[in-house]
């Protein structure tokens, strides 16, 4: 498990590109002293542009691969040692000359983004000096193992072909079975990398490649039967002409199904060597790669310690707030996690079994999601009105997902944002905890504030940092709450509480796992028995901390700066402030680090916030 790398390591591969860039290659707009908002701009379109070349699924999913960008839409991004090389060059390329800048006479919108540009590709790069894993361009999902349980082409393609890939035409259809065609070497590429990282002595823990095991079978079984990619073109094709489904069919069940075997074969063969530590310090540079992985996520130097401390003491003040709920609701002996173990018991909170408690659960959702969508004019000046919809996480991804996720939808409108749900089993879910889940999911979290963001500029739409993303997300948990969603349900300020808790877990369990020691089993205890959380949900939650190390620490990172912010924008502004300006001024400066956020922040104090 730590044996010496031997392989050429992505660093000296770096330090190669870097020493041959050439400044006659950067756009003109670049080379001189200063520039203007317009020649920034059009910068900055470039960047987007270079980018969505290695990303033309993205390009799907914002609704961009259109007019001169149509043939994106065949198109699949390149995992192999190749094409990382090849992003690597361009992110480079990219960020010398955004760098070259002179940003003195912009305006604050366009500064913000050149200094988001800076930050999400300095930090991609240093994730790409790394010798193995998966890195997020500006993205959330950092991760060492570039297939295991929630990570690779055999869950996200399948998902992202029926979702997000359009099929109102033929020239549609044929981009779909372009597609097809691609994702056998999309998965070569992957079982390169990972090959590659076994000979490095870099083999995930045994428990998580046990459930990517008993997945990819699924995947392959799923393939020759024709319930993968086939089933989604054959229904969404009946009144365009042309065999589709026949052309899918022989794709997926052939050349698809044996890379998908071929990738199998690989994870048995790590199998056989895996151990069950479970966090980053057993691997070969670990404690470098969890360093990184923090910073990344959290767009701060935060150590593990701090963030650790921050934790537990963060648990202690939120259980504070559970306990007196608990004792008017009856619940007076133990522990706050013995309690709401026990609330979590009681058949008042719970659905039904099987398909009619799933309807119930979607049934739910939605007038939470209604109740909730008209409350915006009291926190916003500037409303959007999203397109979304609630869709069950496919069963094939089910069971390593987590119990739901969200995100925006396609910057043309066209594709809507989805709350994604765990319906795997009714009991992952209490009608205390879904109205949380939907305000993090839905409105005001992720679905909301991807409206805003897709109102920016595009590379502005495409860069996103976790711990604005989900500290936003949990920060609108509390905004509602602050807008009333549990005023007449105690019960529900109890399961919007604990997912606040929950978060403070995260930080202890992610960095006791991959900073300090911990095996899965403590990890595991801690959620359980200190917050009451369901075993249920909880082992998936902890062996995703295991696989995206330090994503799990953004979250409260993320909303505690963002109130942060809020107590320095109320104590300079005193009776100006205004919550509708705050909220404003964060979800329209858009996606950004920590530090920018601050910045935006402190332009809303001095009168600026038009500007942002």
């Amino acid at each position: 498990m730590t044996s010496p790398l031997s392989n050429l390591t992505r660093r000296q591969t770096l330090a190669g590109f870097g020493a041959s860039l050439s400044l006659t290659a950067l756009p003109a707009c670049t080379r001189t002293a200063s520039a203007t908002n317009g020649s920034a701009a059009s910068l900055l379109g470039n960047v987007a542009w270079n980018l969505i070349q290695h990303m033309p699924g993205t390009a799907t999913s914002l609704g961009i691969d259109t007019g001169e960008h149509a043939a994106l839409r065949g198109e699949l991004s390149d995992p192999s040692p190749a094409g990382q090389d090849r992003l690597v060059a361009t992110l480079q390329a990219d960020l010398d000359s955004v760098k070259a800048v002179d940003t003195s006479s912009l305006d604050a919108q366009t500064r913000t983004s050149l200094e988001v540009v800076q930050s999400a590709y300095s930090t991609a790069l240093d994730g790409f000096a790394l010798p193995y894993g998966d890195v997020a361009v500006g993205g959330w999902r950092n991760t060492p193992y570039v297939v295991i349980q929630n990570v690779g082409a055999y869950i996200d393609l399948p998902r992202f072909m029926d979702a997000d890939h359009p099929v109102r035409n033929s020239a549609d259809a044929e981009a779909y079975i372009a597609r097809l065609t691609r994702i056998p070497q999309v998965l070569s590429g992957e079982l390169d990398r990972i090959r590659s990282a076994r000979e490095m002595g870099m083999v995930p823990p045994a428990f998580l490649l046990d459930k990517a095991i008993t997945q990819m079978e699924q995947s392959i079984k799923d393939a020759k039967n024709g319930e993968s990619y086939v089933k989604s073109l054959a229904e969404r094709t009946k009144d365009i002409p042309g065999n589709w489904a026949e052309q899918a069919r022989k794709i997926v069940s052939g050349p698809i199904a044996e890379a998908l075997e071929a990738q199998l074969a690989e994870l048995k063969k790590e199998r056989e060597t895996a151990g069950n530590e479970a966090g980053m310090w057993a691997q070969p540079q670990g404690e470098e790669w969890y360093d990184w992985a923090l910073r990344a996520s959290t767009t701060t130097t935060k150590s593990a310690d701090e963030l650790h401390e921050t934790g537990l003491r963060q648990l202690e003040e939120i259980h504070a707030e559970m306990d007196p709920i608990l004792h008017d609701l009856g619940y007076t002996s133990g522990s706050v996690g013995e309690r709401m173990t026990e609330l979590g018991k009681d058949p008042r909170f719970q659905f039904a079994k099987g398909d009619p408690g799933r309807q119930e659960i979607m049934d739910f959702i939605y007038e939470r999601i209604d109740w909730i969508k008209a409350q915006m004019p009291r926190a916003f000046n500037t409303l959007v009105d999203p397109n979304l919809e609630v869709r069950r996480i496919p069963k094939a991804e089910e069971l390593g997902a987590p119990t739901a996720y969200g995100g925006a939808g396609s910057k043309d409108g066209k594709i809507p944002g989805r709350m994604w749900i765990n319906l795997r089993t009714t009991d992952l879910h209490r009608r205390y905890t879904l109205p949380t889940l939907v305000h993090h999911e839905a409105i005001p979290g992720h679905i909301w504030q991807g409206e805003y963001a897709n109102k920016l500029p595009l590379i502005r739409s495409i860069l996103a940092f976790n711990a604005y993303s989900e500290g936003w997300a949990l920060y609108a948990e509390k905004l509602a709450d602050e807008l009333g969603a549990y005023t007449e349900h105690p019960a529900w300020r109890l399961g919007y509480l604990q997912d606040q808790a929950f978060r403070a877990c995260r930080l202890v369990a992610d960095t006791g796992i991959h900073a300090k020691r911990w095996p899965r089993e403590k990890a595991i205890r801690l959620f359980v028995e200190r917050n009451g959380d369901p075993a249920e949900e909880i082992v998936p939650e902890v062996e995703r901390y295991c696989s995206w190390p330090g994503q799990a620490c953004g979250y409260k990172v993320g909303q505690n700066e963002i109130l942060h912010q809020r107590d320095i924008a109320q104590k300079a502004m005193g009776s100006s402030y205004d919550i509708k300006g705050f909220d404003d001024a964060v979800v329209k400066g858009g996606n950004v680090p920590l530090d920018v956020l601050a910045k935006n922040i402190q332009r809303y104090i001095d009168g600026q916030n038009g500007l942002i």
